[in-house]
C-alpha cells in the first residue's frame, strides 16, 4: 500500500476510501490544530480513477473521440500523458499503450 491522497476533511476521506478496491487504510494525523487524513491503497489506474485523480476521466472521453480530434485535443492528450508519465514512474507502474 502506498499513500493515494490527502484530506482535510474527514467525511471526504471516508468517502473516498469507499471507493477503493484492495488494501486500504485511513490514518489521520494532527499538527497542531489541524488534522489530516492520508488514504493509503494500491496505487492501480482503477483506484485513480475512482478517486478522480489525474485526469483520467478526461482522458477516457478524449479517448473515446480520438478520430475527431482538434488540435486543442491533442495538446490536452499530451499534457495528461505528461503527468501519467511520472505518476507512473513515481508508482512503478505502466501507462496503458491504448492511452498513449
Amino acid at each position: 500500500m502506498k499513500l493515494l491522497n490527502t484530506y482535510d476533511d474527514r467525511d471526504e476521506a471516508e468517502e473516498a476510501a469507499e471507493k477503493l478496491t484492495g488494501d486500504k487504510r485511513l490514518a489521520s494525523e494532527r499538527d497542531a490544530t489541524v488534522v489530516i487524513y492520508n488514504l493509503f491503497g494500491i496505487p492501480s489506474w482503477g483506484n485513480f480513477n475512482r478517486l478522480g485523480m489525474y485526469n483520467l476521466g478526461e482522458l477516457k472521453r478524449l479517448l473515446d473521440r480520438r478520430e475527431a480530434w482538434q488540435s486543442t485535443d491533442q495538446a490536452r492528450h499530451t499534457e495528461i500523458i505528461a503527468t501519467l508519465k511520472i505518476v507512473a514512474k513515481n508508482y512503478g507502474s505502466e501507462i496503458p499503450a491504448h492511452w498513449l
